[in-house]
């Protein structure tokens, strides 16, 4: 599942809305181009832009701005917000939108949607706002059209859209948690991707979120703003829910066992002198420095022997450690709390580092490298 942000535009500005009316607008960022940019810093993999101006009012006075986002910011983003015609999409298109979504017009103007499916295949999507009973709203939730969301879906489907965007309509975002059936159902009707759009309230909304299947396919993506601007998880923790089990955000760099020793001294002797391992210099020393008050030993095939004092009176610690070194720690903790998982401080001199336990009791280690060999 992609990480779509949501960047919406009104008077130039970007904002937000509250519960998801124009009565109720509070302004984020007098510059949408550096909030949109803030999105791509933090790792989204698309941007969904809304130009509440065009999609409310009919004003496209934010359109220069959208241009300048377009042709300034390397991450792909889908256009959205009183999008009528051909022409105009057509236009977003050739300034550089990965793809262009359409509402209102797309439900009242199939044939329009055909035509631009025809002259830019793969570049249009489709957003619908559906109530409980599967009944479309438009213009910006103020009119029930009378449309359902299977025979809309099967029409837009045969036009050639790429996909489509779901928004359970009139929910409140804040306390209600998203409508999973609406959008089990939208899997079965159609084989195009579906995004779920409208907001969730924290991860377990995105846990839920990934455990829609029909018959093995999943979401395409989920929409989020406030949720990350307010705190209750970050872009890194909604990544990791949504790339699931067996989908690690960086790479393993070295795998670190953790080996008290009751008597260090022989137990160096023995690793290094007798079994001819390398010492490995700890990172910043320009010696043989012990970690931790230990030693580090190169055994081959990218691991690495860590020889410690055997843990003091009183100190609650499973014998064995396993520490996985890693070229980015925070991205790991990230998945590992988003996925529900109580992370603790790394013992003292391991570098960007934590420690979670495992199911057998085995204290697992994530830290970022420690030392480099030395001849």
């Amino acid at each position: 599942m992609d990480l779509y942000a949501r960047v919406n535009i009104l008077e130039g500005r970007a904002v937000r809305l509250g519960r998801g009316s124009l009565d109720d607008v509070i302004s984020l960022d007098a510059d949408p181009i550096n909030r949109a940019r803030g999105w791509a810093d933090m790792g989204v993999d698309c941007l969904l832009v809304v130009d509440l101006d065009a999609a409310a009012y009919r004003s496209y006075r934010n359109r220069p701005l959208i241009d300048r986002m377009l042709s300034t910011l390397d991450v792909p983003i889908v256009v959205a917000g009183g999008i009528r015609s051909e022409r105009e999409a057509a236009r977003l298109i050739k300034q550089g939108a990965w793809k262009v979504m359409m509402g209102t017009a797309a439900i009242e103007t199939p044939t329009m949607v055909w035509d631009l499916c025809r002259d830019f295949p793969g570049r249009m999507m489709v957003s619908l706002d559906v109530l409980g009973n599967e009944e479309l709203v438009t213009e910006g939730w103020t009119s029930d059209s009378g449309r359902f969301m299977e025979e809309v879906m099967l029409e837009m489907a045969s036009c050639g859209v790429s996909g489509f965007f779901v928004t359970d309509a009139r929910r409140d975002v804040l306390s209600e948690r998203p409508n999973l059936d609406i959008l089990r159902t939208a899997l079965e009707y159609i084989d195009e991707p579906v995004v779920a759009s409208g907001g969730v309230r924290n991860l377990d909304d995105l846990r839920a979120l990934t455990s829609i299947e029909v018959d093995g396919r999943s979401l395409a993506g989920v929409v989020v703003g406030r949720e990350v601007t307010e705190g209750r998880f970050t872009v890194g923790q909604a990544k990791a829910v949504l790339g699931g089990p067996g989908a690690p955000p960086t790479r393993v760099l070295q795998l670190r066992v953790v080996l008290p020793c009751s008597d260090l001294g022989r137990s160096v002797d023995f690793y290094q002198g007798t079994l001819g391992f390398a010492r490995i210099d700890t990172a910043g020393s320009g010696g043989h420095e012990e970690a931790r008050s230990g030693a580090l030993l190169d055994v081959g095939a990218d691991s690495v022997l860590e020889l410690v004092p055997e843990d003091g009176p009183g100190q609650v610690r499973h014998h064995s450690r396993l520490v996985f070194v890693v070229d980015d720690a925070e991205a790991h903790r990230d998945r590992v709390e988003g996925l529900g998982h109580t992370t603790g401080p790394a013992p003292a001199g391991s570098p960007r580092a934590f420690e979670v336990e495992a199911p057998d009791g085995v204290t697992v280690i994530i830290s970022e490298p420690l030392g480099v060999r030395t001849p």
